[in-house]
Protein backbone atom coordinates (compact mmCIF):
# COMPACT_ATOMS: atom_id res chain seq x y z
CA UNK A 1 0.00 0.00 0.00
CA UNK A 2 1.25 3.47 -0.92
CA UNK A 3 0.31 6.71 0.71
CA UNK A 4 0.61 9.88 -1.32
CA UNK A 5 0.77 13.17 0.52
CA UNK A 6 0.16 16.28 -1.54
CA UNK A 7 1.11 19.65 -0.17
CA UNK A 8 -0.40 22.60 -1.95
CA UNK A 9 1.77 25.67 -1.68
CA UNK A 10 0.17 29.03 -2.12
CA UNK A 11 2.80 31.18 -3.87
CA UNK A 12 2.98 34.93 -3.52
CA UNK A 13 5.54 37.12 -5.23
CA UNK A 14 6.65 40.03 -3.09
CA UNK A 15 8.12 42.94 -5.05
CA UNK A 16 10.93 44.75 -3.25
CA UNK A 17 12.19 48.14 -4.41
CA UNK A 18 14.19 51.04 -3.04
CA UNK A 19 12.64 54.50 -2.81
CA UNK A 20 15.49 56.97 -3.44
CA UNK A 21 13.52 59.94 -2.17
CA UNK A 22 12.51 58.33 1.14
CA UNK A 23 15.75 56.32 1.40
CA UNK A 24 13.70 53.24 2.35
CA UNK A 25 13.04 49.78 0.98
CA UNK A 26 9.45 48.77 0.41
CA UNK A 27 7.76 45.43 -0.19
CA UNK A 28 4.35 44.95 -1.74
CA UNK A 29 1.91 42.37 -3.01
CA UNK A 30 -1.71 43.06 -3.97
CA UNK A 31 -2.94 39.49 -3.46
CA UNK A 32 -2.16 39.30 0.26
CA UNK A 33 -2.46 42.51 0.41
CA UNK A 34 0.72 43.86 1.97
CA UNK A 35 2.77 47.05 1.75
CA UNK A 36 5.62 47.53 4.22
CA UNK A 37 8.70 49.74 4.28
CA UNK A 38 11.93 49.79 6.25
CA UNK A 39 15.42 51.27 6.13
CA UNK A 40 16.95 47.77 6.20
CA UNK A 41 16.17 45.21 3.48
CA UNK A 42 16.89 42.33 5.90
CA UNK A 43 14.48 43.71 8.48
CA UNK A 44 11.88 44.32 5.78
CA UNK A 45 12.04 40.72 4.54
CA UNK A 46 11.69 39.40 8.09
CA UNK A 47 8.69 41.70 8.69
CA UNK A 48 7.02 40.41 5.50
CA UNK A 49 7.61 36.80 6.58
CA UNK A 50 5.86 37.50 9.88
CA UNK A 51 3.05 39.70 8.57
CA UNK A 52 2.02 37.78 5.43
CA UNK A 53 0.45 34.73 7.16
CA UNK A 54 -1.36 36.98 9.63
CA UNK A 55 -2.78 39.20 6.87
CA UNK A 56 -3.88 36.17 4.87
CA UNK A 57 -5.64 34.75 7.92
CA UNK A 58 -7.36 38.08 8.63
CA UNK A 59 -8.61 38.11 5.03
CA UNK A 60 -9.95 34.52 5.34
CA UNK A 61 -7.39 33.21 2.84
CA UNK A 62 -5.26 30.06 3.18
CA UNK A 63 -2.40 31.06 5.48
CA UNK A 64 -0.47 27.83 5.99
CA UNK A 65 1.90 26.27 3.51
CA UNK A 66 2.59 29.58 1.81
CA UNK A 67 5.66 30.20 -0.33
CA UNK A 68 6.92 33.77 -0.55
CA UNK A 69 9.04 34.68 -3.55
CA UNK A 70 10.98 37.92 -3.17
CA UNK A 71 11.80 39.80 -6.40
CA UNK A 72 13.76 43.02 -6.52
CA UNK A 73 12.87 45.81 -8.93
CA UNK A 74 15.26 48.48 -10.05
CA UNK A 75 14.76 51.58 -12.14
CA UNK A 76 17.31 53.90 -13.69
CA UNK A 77 17.04 57.13 -15.58
CA UNK A 78 19.82 57.49 -18.11
CA UNK A 79 20.59 60.88 -19.62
Amino acid sequence: MFTIIVTIMNEYTIIIAFDDEAQKWYAENDEIPILLEDYSIDTLINRVKLAAPELLELNNMPHTGIHLIFKMESEAVLM
